[in-house]
């Protein structure tokens, strides 16, 4: 075989490697996806929306860059990642389940799963270890409690800080024990929480690189759309923290998050540093579309998903009840 066949075959080999990854990437993200909605329609209460519409960027994350060791939960220098839309646990449920997380007890790492289907299928149940809302200690691989919103945005900023301390303390030249970084999902709702602002504030000021905010911007909140409650640009806002903002237009665009969190990973340490972090803001415009008024769609943030949604979805779904 010439060179030039041997690399056309190449070629054509990783093209269908290419291919194959990507139909595996969607089946992991279509599996996040139901899970949610299994979860939610059995427990008849909970939040689906946020967990489909965060499937693609939490699965890039978490399958791509963030580092963690799912045989040993407790590595100290493992990346975190905080949901402080606790709303949205089943997202990190499914998450933990599909990663295979072990579970911790009594400080010992064991063979069994974090989350398991069974412990999935008790979502929002007495005693689960999925409880409405992510706590930490209760559930392996949460990393902070999160539900009264703003809350987990600003444990990232003190876990931020932690990691720079801990590497000021302990790295050595050649030899960096310490170098986690933070990844946060935030909310809408996370945004009009005044500890949030001043956390972002006090990041910017010390310009923690390793701290990288994913701002889902889906425009709802309970009482109906968030104009009702806000109005300013909040984009705007977070430059004047000295923040670096970089806009994705859809959540389901998996490459150009991927191209934002690489320049994140890019930004380094430096006195004279303008941007530190990224502040990603994301769009669903297919739950756009659906939408017909803010009271419809206040209505439709939280509980089951409902008939209409369930038969578009069952082509992919992995009954859980």
């Amino acid at each position: 075989m010439s060179s030039q066949a041997r690399s056309q075959a190449a070629s054509r080999e990783d093209a269908r490697r290419t291919a194959g990854q990507r139909d595996l990437d969607k089946r992991c993200i279509d599996t996040i996806r139901t899970l949610a909605i299994d979860a939610v329609e059995k427990a008849n209460s909970g939040h689906a929306g946020t967990p489909m519409g965060l499937a693609p960027v939490a699965y890039t994350l978490w399958q791509r860059f963030l580092r963690y060791d799912p045989a040993d939960p407790l590595w100290p220098n493992r990346d975190r990642f905080v949901l402080s839309a606790g709303h949205a646990s089943m997202l990190l449920y499914a998450l933990l389940h599909l990663a295979g997380v072990r579970r911790v007890e009594g400080g010992r790492v064991t063979d069994r799963a974090a989350v398991s289907l069974d412990d999935i299928k008790n979502f929002r149940q007495l005693d689960s270890v999925t409880p409405g809302h992510p706590e930490y200690g209760h559930t392996t691989g949460v990393e902070t409690t999160t539900g009264p919103l703003g809350q987990g945005c600003g444990n990232s900023v003190g876990m931020a800080i932690a990691s720079r301390w801990l590497a000021a303390r302990y790295n050595r030249p050649n030899a960096a024990i310490f170098d986690f970084s933070v990844y946060t999902i935030c909310s809408d709702g996370d945004m009009m929480e005044g500890v949030a602002s001043e956390a972002a504030s006090l990041a910017g000021h010390l310009q923690l690189s390793n701290l990288c905010w994913i701002y889902d911007s889906n425009t709802v909140t309970i009482e109906g759309h968030t104009d009702l409650a806000m109005s300013e640009d909040v984009a705007t806002r977070f430059k004047a923290y000295r923040w670096n903002v970089v806009r994705l237009a859809d959540a389901n665009d998996t490459e150009g998050f991927a191209r934002a969190v690489e320049i994140f990973r890019a930004t380094k340490d430096s006195t004279d540093a303008h941007y530190c972090r990224q502040h990603h803001r994301l769009r669903r415009p297919a739950q756009t579309k659906y939408r017909g008024g803010a009271q419809r769609c206040a209505r439709r943030r939280g509980g089951k998903a409902g008939e209409a949604v369930l038969r578009l979805a069952g082509r992919c779904a992995i009954p859980c009840a």
